[in-house]
């Protein structure tokens, strides 16, 4: 079976490898964060670790007082990141179809129409785990904003950048756009789009 490398001259076949880098580019400044809040309270200094899955609620005991930081983020962000493994690895999978078994893709009229619709299913994924994973950026921004600092405790905080999760949203959305677009270039190649043409009446 020698590879079909003519599946990348077709938009379909580059769009894959666009969803594989994208899906990869998604996930990884999700995970890969981590930053920590320092927090001085009547000179005693400790810190709040703030990563992925971003559960953040944690308590911090200091000489004379507690800090507290409420937050759990954790569903909206695994719900993101695993919409972008499984994208990959179907990036992936999808390609090697497409390169070693392009021949028996075009002949068996089901796996163009199982292409179509598993890519509609994660479509979908991207666009509500996108949205989701917005949301409770949001609401982690404002739980790290807003540390619950013990009354009669003189403390201070330095703040943390999110540039990269925010960046991860834009890749997020990128990518429900990207697998959208290619929708239109799977159902083409599905039987729902190439309906036989009905023989003409002998004479």
């Amino acid at each position: 079976m020698d590879l079909n490398l003519s599946v990348f001259q077709e938009p379909r076949g580059v769009m894959r490898i666009f969803h594989f880098v994208f899906a990869i580019v998604a996930f990884a400044t999700t995970v890969d964060f981590s930053k920590s809040i320092m927090v001085n309270c009547d000179g005693t200094e400790n810190e709040f670790i703030i990563d992925y899955p971003f559960d953040v609620t944690e308590e911090k005991i200091f000489a004379n007082c507690t800090v507290t930081l409420y937050g759990n983020f954790s569903s909206d962000a695994k719900f993101y990141v695993c919409t972008g493994v499984l994208s990959m690895l179907y990036a992936a999978a999808i390609l090697v179809i497409y390169t070693k078994f392009d021949q028996m893709y075009r002949d068996n009229e089901n796996l163009p129409l199982i292409d179509f619709i598993l890519s509609v299913i994660l479509s979908i994924f991207w666009l509500s785990s996108s949205a989701a994973w917005a949301n409770g950026l949001s609401g982690l921004k404002s739980a790290v904003g807003n540390l619950n600092i013990m009354e009669g405790c003189h403390c201070t905080s330095s703040g943390i950048g999110f540039s990269s999760l925010n960046i991860s949203i834009v890749v997020g959305f990128l990518n429900f756009f990207l697998w959208a677009s290619n929708l239109w270039f799977l159902y083409k190649e599905t039987k729902w789009f190439q309906k036989p043409v009905p023989s003409s009446p002998a004479i």
